[in-house]
């Protein structure tokens, strides 16, 4: 396994993901089981095994930016962050589809953060975060 195809894999398939997580409405017994718990498994599975292959030995390190920036010069490395941000990310989006099923947030409004989730992770969770509370509170959608 290379990093190149590592990517070529792994990113059609957390894309497949996300859009199983908006289409929740349309097949409820497939699409987040599907999308939000076998796809960030698989992708976490990549994760171990790039982490184990690349991560061993390789330059830099996780404790100053300037080795951080180090390490991700090599493409075995910076592919291991990229899955991480894939399965984090996506498991962070099928965690907010459930919690707003749970909470009685529309799916439709959810949709947007879990765009915001997959193009900007920690911007995404905030999002729906206030939507949330802005739902559960009836503060602007009562």
């Amino acid at each position: 396994m290379t990093p190149t195809l590592m990517f070529d894999l792994t990113g059609p398939l957390a894309l497949s993901g996300w859009v199983l997580l908006a289409a929740t409405p349309l097949a409820p017994r497939i699409a987040l089981p599907l999308g939000g718990v076998a796809i960030p498994l698989l992708l976490s599975v990549a994760y171990a095994v790039s982490a184990a292959l690349w991560l061993p030995g390789a330059p830099g390190g996780f404790d100053s930016l300037a080795n951080v920036m180090t390490l991700f010069t090599q493409p075995g490395p910076t592919m291991t962050g990229w899955v991480h941000y894939l399965a984090f990310d996506l498991l962070v989006g099928a965690w907010q589809v459930r919690d707003a099923r749970a909470r009685g947030v529309p799916h439709l409004a959810v949709v947007p953060c879990l765009f915001l989730t997959l193009m900007l992770g920690p911007v995404g969770l905030l999002s729906y975060l206030a939507l949330r509370t802005l739902w559960t509170r009836k503060v602007v959608f009562a």
